[in-house]
């Protein structure tokens, strides 16, 4: 294999690596905020119910 290749293999590896590590962090700011969004409701209903 050629230096040239190997350079690329190896940027592409980097590539893919780095973007993996950041998806994994969108995923669980996704799931915080998912999280966040059913203990709200889940608030708003405890409230309605009171008042019933």
């Amino acid at each position: 294999m050629t230096t040239t290749k190997k350079f690329a293999l190896l940027a592409i590896l980097g590539t893919l690596l780095g973007t993996s590590l950041t998806a994994c962090n969108t995923f669980e700011g996704a799931g915080q905020d998912v999280q966040a969004g059913g203990r709200a409701i889940e608030r708003s209903a405890d409230n309605v119910q009171k008042k019933m």
